[in-house]
């Protein structure tokens, strides 16, 4: 289990769920789950990225749960979901059909929000049975779908070999992140967030990242290392709006244009000048509102609520 670290004040403390439970992925992985705001309100699906937690998305659950019923759950290995040996795609995907098969109903439809590797959780069971019976809406946050080394710009240099093979070494690293101090959160708001990041944001993304365990951090490295969910893109025929940061150095703005000229029902891009890659820590107002304007347009409530 990871170690549980996040801020205790301010607008990115964890809200306390209305209940908690544990969905079964394929494999067995047991993932814990929270569910927010009132039951019968219109559903909300929030999939965090590599190395945070639910913890990431407190800003959007404290506003979305006054009117909405928000489920977030602990990717594998993150948060309160114990680590598996199996990392990969597949078992992104076998673990989204787990989450929503626990928490909607039959023919429920929601609208899913998925930041980084939370987004090619939603690439990846884009062709899923449960993905296609409760999606109503996407949300693609700082994300992308292949090619994730070669074009980081984590690493300072012009592109190519050498900068890929540095910056798989950077972001691979097996060394221990260790305690939040001043330069690490020095490093975390240069690799991860825009220059502008206030230092509350700072401090809570620093936290949420520093609790991922070194173990799950180095395994999940390697499967972005490899991506190739191109054809999940093509594969996501629901409603999908896109957001990205201008300085987001993990995922840059191509990314965001490649899934835009490659999504079958792409409903708008937002790129946020000066935003880096933890956009719904960066931009929270703006992140909420694109939800909330996906469950507007796109989504209903069930029968009999």
């Amino acid at each position: 289990m990871s170690r549980l670290l996040h801020v205790s004040s301010g607008p990115y403390v964890p809200p306390v769920p209305t209940r908690e439970l544990t969905a079964v992925s394929a494999d067995g992985a047991r993932l814990h789950v929270e569910v927010h705001g009132p039951e019968n309100a219109p559903p909300v699906v929030l999939a965090h990225g590599w190395t945070c937690s639910t913890a990431f998305w407190a800003a959007q659950i404290r506003d979305l749960a006054v009117d909405h019923r928000v489920i977030a759950y602990d990717q594998r290995g993150h948060g309160r979901s114990p680590a598996s040996p199996a990392c990969s795609t597949d078992a992104l995907a076998d673990d989204f059909e787990a989450v929503l098969k626990a928490t909607l109903a039959p023919g429920e439809k929601a609208v899913i929000a998925g930041h980084s590797m939370g987004g090619m959780t939603v690439m990846a069971a884009a062709d899923r049975a449960a993905f296609r019976e409760h999606a109503a809406a996407v949300l693609l946050c700082s994300t992308g779908s292949s090619r994730l080394v070669a074009e980081s710009t984590v690493v300072p240099m012009r592109p190519g070999r050498l900068r890929t093979w540095l910056t798989k070494h950077v972001l691979g690293s097996r060394a221990p992140l260790g305690p939040v101090t001043p330069l690490a959160r020095r490093i975390l708001k240069y690799g991860t967030m825009g220059p502008g990041s206030a230092p509350h944001m700072v401090e809570a993304c620093a936290r949420i990242v520093h609790a991922c365990p070194r173990k799950v951090r180095y395994s999940w490295s390697h499967v972005l290392d490899l991506l190739d969910l191109d054809h999940g893109v093509r594969s996501l025929e629901v409603p999908t709006a896109v957001v990205a940061g201008t300085a987001d150095r993990l995922t840059p703005p191509v990314h965001a244009r490649s899934l835009v000229a490659a999504l079958p029902r792409c409903v708008g891009l937002t790129e946020l000048p000066g935003v880096g890659h933890m956009t719904p820590v960066e931009a929270p107002e703006l992140v909420t509102g694109k939800i909330r304007d996906l469950v507007t347009t796109y989504a209903t409530i069930k029968e009999g609520a």
